[in-house]
């Protein structure tokens, strides 16, 4: 009376069908490059070289001869070369050889010692759904 139908189940694409993600390759900017303008990536990026615009990437590492004029928007950022502006991302990293001058927004910070950070530190905002378990209890 209420059993199910015996048709089949499909869960999606056969997985002869189904292709993997394909692996995206960091993407380096050599010492020698310089770049005016905005870079966007979802993959990873090396920068050896100057660009003087905005970076929108997955994990950004600038590396002790790279520097950065412009706003920095990343899951994952560390920096060992020159900042100037505005660095958000979950985790951040400056290494000793590192020159920030702008504000840092991350939910986790590492600054090495000898690193020169000049600028204010902001921490992320907590995902609501701690916020809102946090008003629960307070409301108890």
């Amino acid at each position: 009376m209420f059993s199910k139908p015996n048709k089949p189940v499909s869960s999606g694409p056969r997985a002869e069908e189904a292709s993997p993600r394909k692996a995206i390759a960091c993407s380096l900017i050599a010492e020698n490059v310089s770049l005016a303008g905005d870079l966007v990536s979802d993959g990873d990026v090396q920068l050896d070289g100057s660009v003087k615009g905005d970076l929108k990437v997955a994990h950004l590492s600038v590396g002790e001869t790279g520097q950065v004029d412009g706003a920095i928007t990343a899951d994952f950022a560390e920096i060992r070369g020159r900042v100037v502006g505005t660095i958000t991302a979950k985790t951040i990293r400056l290494y000793a050889t590192a020159k920030v001058e702008g504000d840092i927004t991350h939910l986790q910070l590492s600054i090495d010692s000898g690193a020169q950070f000049a600028g204010r530190s902001i921490k992320l905002a907590a995902p609501i759904a701690e916020q809102l378990s946090l008003v629960a209890e307070a409301a108890e």
